[in-house]
């Protein structure tokens, strides 16, 4: 079987292309599960044996937990959004920014760190945050790209690094998908190591702000869309604190069960029980929670189905063989090939999250043979999951961020966040992955 008839090869280019169309992701993952599963010799419908569809559902159980996670977490920030609490912090946040452009790129990326780890509203604080400050920042001729890194940096590179609220979750994907693909290691082994792409990001971060778009950038007066931030109320009332209490019990919940699940679940039983939301609103929460987070929750459902069809044609392990050959061994090559696969996978897909399950099918049978470390893999498929998604025109990393600072129409998607973030992001990852990988 050569690399190009392998099932495993075919499916993935599949996958690319269909997801590059701008086809939906999920239907581009189910369309290239079929495909491989059919070129492995997999039938469609059988009599006897599994088929195609039965060893796709089957495989969802794999990331069964984390889909829970994700539609609980949705939840929860549909909650924490409704109640008005992170409306009134990003309110007195754009008031006091001042008019220093580091102090509101700052506020930035603490916001969206935030937003990510401590207080997981996810980009829910986008709109009332940012169309607020685009006066300010127009006065100044702050680049606006700049601004675009800082928000995707605080989305991207803590959740990396931090194992708590979404880094909890996609930590957790890491060491289960390399667990369940032979190389047991845990959440705490995924977060000694990979605070080197968090700080390679950094590095990124600060290339941006104080070399690429240091420079005074125009922009016109346009009155943008402030709706959301003006109907905001400051005033703490009752469910606002019951929120903050909810806050603290899940990041307590979190330290000492490390299950976001159950961390989400317990925090939105006190904001239901406390009234934080009145009952008959419940209803609505959770359909909020699954309209935010119900499509990456399937995604990582069919992502744990079509690794188990993958692993079932028995591609993977001719793919790495053939693969060992073309490397001759060579850790920079592997290192560097497997990071190239990463981003072409994930800028389809436009998910970190929803690639770690394909990628770790072939990635640690690979690793292992070319003799990586298990700390060295962990750093290596993070690295690859994660590249491509900070650049990814369908990615949330991207998408936020042009959320806001278009609100005035002056912001373009793919010049002035996707192509920013790709050359700021990526290419440190993709450098500190390979160069490290040889070392630990």
């Amino acid at each position: 079987m050569s690399i190009l008839t392998n099932p495993v090869t075919v499916s993935v280019i599949v996958l690319c292309v269909l997801c590059l169309l701008k086809l939906n992701v999920m239907m581009s993952m189910l369309v290239a599960c079929v495909v491989g599963g059919l070129v492995g010799g997999i039938p469609m419908v059988a009599e006897e044996g599994d088929s195609i569809m039965s060893l796709l559902t089957s495989g969802f159980s794999g990331n069964a937990q984390t889909a829970l996670a994700y539609v609980l977490l949705g939840t929860f920030a549909t909650v924490i959004a409704t109640t008005g609490l992170a409306d009134i912090l990003a309110k007195k946040v754009s008031r006091v920014a001042g008019g220093k452009p580091l102090v509101i790129l700052g506020i930035l990326v603490v916001c969206a760190t935030l937003s990510q780890n401590l207080i997981p509203v996810h980009i829910a604080y986008i709109p009332i945050l940012v169309p607020p400050l685009l006066a300010v920042m127009n006065k100044m001729k702050l680049d606006r790209r700049a601004a675009a890194c800082a928000i995707a940096w605080g989305h991207k590179a803590p959740y990396i690094a931090i194992p708590f609220g979404f880094g909890l979750i996609f930590q957790g994907i890491i060491a289960d998908n390399l667990t369940e693909n032979g190389m047991p290691v845990t959440v705490a082994d995924v977060a000694k190591i990979n605070w080197v792409l968090a700080l390679a990001m950094f590095v990124g971060l600060l290339i941006a702000l104080f070399i690429s778009y240091r420079k005074p950038r125009e922009y016109k007066m346009v009155e943008a869309d402030t709706s959301a931030s003006a109907e905001v109320s400051e005033k703490l009332e009752y469910r606002h604190y019951v929120t903050l209490v909810a806050i603290v019990i899940v990041i307590v919940a979190q330290v000492m069960t490390e299950d976001l699940a159950l961390s989400a679940l317990v925090g939105l039983v006190v904001m239901f029980v406390f009234g934080a939301v009145k009952w008959n609103q419940i209803d609505d929460q959770i359909a909020g929670g699954i309209n935010i987070m119900g499509m990456i929750a399937f995604v990582m459902l069919i992502a744990g189905g079509y690794a188990n069809v993958i692993k079932a044609t028995g591609g993977v392990n001719q793919l790495v063989e053939a693969a060992i050959g073309a490397m001759n061994g060579s850790k920079i090559i592997a290192a560097t090939v497997i990071t190239l696969i990463g981003l072409l996978v994930t800028m389809g897909i436009g998910t970190s999250f929803g690639t770690v399950p394909v990628l770790a099918v072939l990635y640690v049978p690979l690793c292992q043979q070319i003799g990586f470390s298990p700390t060295a893999t962990i750093l290596l498929m993070s690295a690859a999951a994660a590249l491509g998604d900070a650049g990814s025109p369908a990615s949330d990393t991207t998408l936020g961020p042009t959320s806001g600072l278009n609100a005035d129409g002056q912001h373009d998607h793919i010049w002035d966040t996707c192509v920013p973030t790709f050359l700021h992001y990526n290419i440190p990852l993709m450098l500190a992955a390979i160069v490290v990988a040889q070392f630990v």
